[in-house]
């Protein structure tokens, strides 16, 4: 039986090259067996090590012109921000060299690329992030994707729509078109959708978490969606209220206080929004009776394609 192969340290910290293994005493033939992975076309990890975004990721840096830096979907996932596969990963270059492996897609642009650092990987920044993303995602993916880049401090909506309106990037009129609809304050994806659906429905704008006070001005409560001029809150109530009693009783209690200051809110639940249409009905009920007379809600044939409506 042969000798199992003693590994060296350094190779079993991440990935590294063929040529890396060979300086270690690791032989192309011992690269083949079972104590080894292969990641990409000459690049390697020890078989013990999990496949994780973050290690593919290193790995791929390794065989990649020296200016890359992550770009599109992966840079927006390495940046916080989960939207589409996982792979292949994306890179952006200035150089002309060529290459390629299965699994990386590398983009050659032109003009500075600007990246910069975050957890130790060159990635361009959040702004730039957004615009090529635009190539990738649809409409709603790509607001939920700038709502949630400003909720890590990434960027900011302005920010976001300045560059939008002066890049000459592709995807950048998919972005001009999408980046107006990107809020602060967003706690959650759902909550986002739920804004969508409502707002892309052609009724009125509301407040993101906004206060609600009484008549004496004193805090009631921060609504997830606020339509102030008619005083009607719109709620998203994950199932996690459900199983908790302790805060099921909150929820009540603050529903109250609202309905006693003359406040209608409506509460969405996961299961609602499998029939968003309905969703809209009752939000455009509820403005109708507080004094709402503007146009009726219009749910095209793009709204029930992005909400998966019936």
């Amino acid at each position: 039986m042969p000798r199992p192969i003693d590994i060296p340290q350094q190779l079993s910290r991440g990935p590294f090259t063929t040529a890396q293994a060979h300086q270690a005493g690791i032989s192309k033939d011992a690269l083949m067996g079972r104590r080894f992975r292969r990641l990409f076309r000459g690049v390697y990890c020890t078989a013990e090590q999990p496949v994780t975004f973050s290690l593919l990721v290193h790995a791929a840096f390794l065989i990649l012109p020296a200016d890359a830096c992550l770009s599109h979907l992966s840079a927006l996932r390495w940046l916080g921000v989960t939207m589409g596969p996982e792979l292949p990963l994306h890179f952006s270059t200035n150089s002309a060299t060529q290459t390629r492996h299965d699994g990386i897609i590398l983009h050659r642009r032109q003009g500075l690329l600007r990246p910069r650092i975050h957890d130790g990987i060159r990635v361009l920044g959040a702004d730039r992030t957004y615009v090529d993303c635009a190539t990738r995602l649809g409409h709603v993916d790509l607001v939920r994707a700038g709502d949630w880049l400003v909720r890590l401090g990434m960027t900011t909506p302005d920010a976001l729509m300045e560059f939008a309106m002066n890049s000459h990037l592709n995807g950048v009129l998919r972005a001009r078109r999408v980046v107006s609809h990107v809020r602060d304050r967003v706690d959650s994806v759902m909550e986002t959708d739920l804004r969508l659906l409502l707002r892309f429905a052609r009724l009125p704008e509301p407040e993101v978490n906004g206060v609600i006070t009484d008549a004496a001005g004193n805090f009631l409560a921060r609504g997830d969606l606020v339509f102030r001029q008619w005083r009607v809150v719109v709620e998203y109530d994950g199932w996690h209220h459900e199983r908790d009693a302790y805060q099921r009783q909150k929820d009540h209690l603050r529903r109250e206080r609202l309905e006693a200051e003359g406040w209608r809110v409506i509460v969405v639940t996961i299961e609602d929004m499998k029939r968003p249409s309905a969703i809209v009905a009752r939000v455009y009920g509820a403005l109708t009776l507080a004094g709402y007379s503007g146009p009726p809600p219009v749910m095209s044939d793009s709204w029930r394609r992005w909400f998966h409506a019936s």
